[in-house]
């Protein structure tokens, strides 16, 4: 099944469209849109956008509701949708607009900030991508209600949170009713902020590092953090003891209690050994 980086989820129970208005990309994401249409929604997504400075880029506009708030803001506009017929409507709609007819998850996302409403199903890899990306400063996203709450941290962090944290700040903006699709989800969206640090805690050249040793940390076996700096990555008591000291972190802490700077604290300590 073809990838569908659009801004609509669609319910297996909706009719087809007619065959000459279907996309050539067919499957069950053209079987009915969820398309966001609550205003208070919408607007609060462009009050953020205007915030910004710079190049706009659209994820999955489908037909565009949230597309016109962000042309009014009178900047470069690209739209990146699938559907070729979105694609020709778009074109009328937005002359100023460039719109592109790609999959975003197979596209690059290079303006300075980005803007969507991610199909929820694609909700992962999308972020994975944007997170991968290096171009743009500012995320202003419609993610499903889980994968916002746990990215925002909120309940804790999580894995992924945790690997992010020294490039990224992650903002839960609010809760999106799951009526505030067209057909309504069976979940509730949430929106979700995103700013790339201008300050990294961690250098980027230490990435791929870092996140393996989030990773172990998330994984190993202990009770606390100081159990699993000791059993997991093989610190000494000492040295384990000294390292949370510096983080400000108590021995019996969860890894999804920690902060970014204490992770990016721990880090140093464990790659500096």
């Amino acid at each position: 099944m073809h990838a569908h980086a659009h801004s609509d989820h669609r319910p297996s129970h909706q009719p087809r469209r007619s065959s000459d208005d279907r996309s050539r990309y067919g499957g069950r994401h053209e079987l009915g849109q969820n398309f966001l249409h609550h205003r208070p929604t919408i607007e609060r997504i462009v009050d953020l956008a205007r915030d910004t400075e710079g190049p706009l880029l659209e994820i999955g506009p489908g037909d565009g509701a949230l597309t016109a708030g962000l042309a009014r803001l009178g900047r470069p506009l690209t739209l990146v949708e699938l559907d070729e017929h979105r694609v020709r409507r778009l074109r009328q709609r937005f002359p100023r607009a460039t719109v592109v007819h790609a999959d975003a998850l197979h596209t690059a996302l290079d303006a300075r900030v980005v803007v969507g409403n991610l199909p929820f199903h694609l909700t992962t890899p999308l972020l994975r991508k944007l997170l991968r990306s290096p171009e743009w400063e500012r995320a202003i996203l419609v993610t499903q209600w889980e994968v916002a709450r746990k990215r925002a941290g909120v309940g804790g962090g999580t894995l992924l949170t945790g690997q992010s944290a020294p490039w990224f700040d992650f903002q839960l903006r609010c809760r999106v009713p799951a009526r505030a699709f067209r057909p309504v989800p069976g979940v509730d969206g949430g929106l979700l902020d995103v700013s790339r640090r201008r300050a990294p805690l961690v250098p980027l050249s230490e990435r791929a590092a870092y996140e393996r040793f989030v990773r172990r940390v998330f994984t190993a076996r202990g009770r606390g953090i100081g159990q699993i700096l000791q059993r997991g990555l093989g610190m000494s008591r000492s040295a384990g003891a000294a390292a949370l000291s510096r983080a400000s972190v108590s021995p019996a802490a969860l890894p999804r209690d920690l902060t970014p700077s204490q992770w990016a604290s721990l880090w140093r300590s464990f790659s500096g050994r």
